[in-house]
């Protein structure tokens, strides 16, 4: 009787991805390789971002106009889809609140914020997994997220290396201080419209 050989398969190997450092990626941009394509670094790695459909620009345009108007007068800038700069990833959050006046971050981008706001439907948990985890893993201490598809204001405080100690839902009926302003009360039925 013939012994059957038994063979193992070979190892799988996966081809090794190519990580971005935040100049490669800039220098990238600057050299317009993307385009009109709208994409972010997300820890070292390139990202395409969600296509925004007609309520999400205009909940973005509400709440960015809202907060820049509650906050005026105080001494924080209102950032709408513009990066930050957080180690190897640069998001483009919808809005970010980052201490100082917008002449402050002419040479680079902010490295942190005091509050950062996604807008999400589409996105809704890549925002409230990878996003969250970017934000948390860089120190921002507030991070919200206006989802449109539960018509809630969804809260992470507490940021730790692997995520948020603290979320908390707001519905359309509570309104929500920010940590950096906690006597400014903002509606959530004005967030979401």
């Amino acid at each position: 009787m013939a012994q059957a050989l038994v063979q193992s398969a070979p190892p799988v190997t996966y081809p090794a991805r190519r990580r971005f450092s935040p100049e490669e990626f800039r220098r990238l941009c600057r050299e317009g390789f993307f385009g009109e394509e709208r994409v972010e670094l997300i820890q070292g790695e390139i990202v395409q971002m969600a296509p925004t459909g007609p309520e999400h620009s205009t909940t973005n345009d509400r709440a960015g106009r809202r907060l820049i108007l509650l906050l005026a007068d105080k001494p924080y800038y209102v950032r709408i889809q513009n990066p930050l700069s957080l180690g190897d990833s640069e998001p483009v959050p919808d809005i970010a609140v980052v201490p100082g006046k917008p002449e402050d971050y002419r040479e680079a981008h902010p490295s942190s914020a005091l509050l950062v706001i996604e807008i999400a439907d589409t996105s809704l948990e890549y925002d409230r997994t990878v996003k969250a985890g970017v934000y948390a893993s860089a120190g921002i201490p507030e991070y919200w997220i206006v989802n449109l598809v539960e018509r809630v204001v969804e809260v992470y405080r507490e940021p730790t290396q692997t995520g948020c100690r603290s979320v908390h839902l707001t519905t359309v009926e509570e309104s929500i201080s920010p940590l950096f302003e906690p006597n400014l009360r903002i509606d959530v039925k004005g967030l979401l419209g």
